[in-house]
């Protein structure tokens, strides 16, 4: 259990650093359309959805690497509490067009990125 939570952690040091280095790319729109989040978000979603895939083809894959990855890396970089904070504040900032296609983005986006990996690994 305690060596578990070791692969976990380590796993979302590195997610969580590789978030906040995507996260200093100067991309920001006049709108305030929260690209980055969105992005971090879609390619984190691909990124699950291949290891799931892959791990799902290998019968052998390794318990703690699946945690490392799955849990640790991909649950540190993702962040829906990010996603939230920055849809309540498109909304709260009057810009409830810009909300609303930034969240269907979202979700659609991020299934839809999963659904692909695992096309890409059949």
């Amino acid at each position: 259990m305690i060596l578990n939570c070791v692969f976990v952690g380590l796993g979302g040091l590195v997610g969580s650093v590789l978030r906040y280095l995507v996260s200093l790319l100067p991309l920001r729109h006049e709108s305030g359309f929260p690209l980055v989040t969105l992005g971090i978000n879609v390619l984190g979603a691909f990124l699950l959805g291949l290891i799931m895939a892959i791990a799902g083809k290998s019968p052998s894959f390794d318990p703690r690497a699946m945690l490392f990855l799955k849990v640790g890396v991909c649950g540190g970089f993702t962040t829906f509490s990010t996603f939230a904070l920055e849809a309540h504040g498109l909304l709260s900032g009057g810009k409830p067009v810009v909300a609303l296609l930034y969240m269907i983005l979202s979700v659609v986006l991020c299934v839809f990125a999963i659904y692909g990996a695992s096309a890409l690994v059949r």
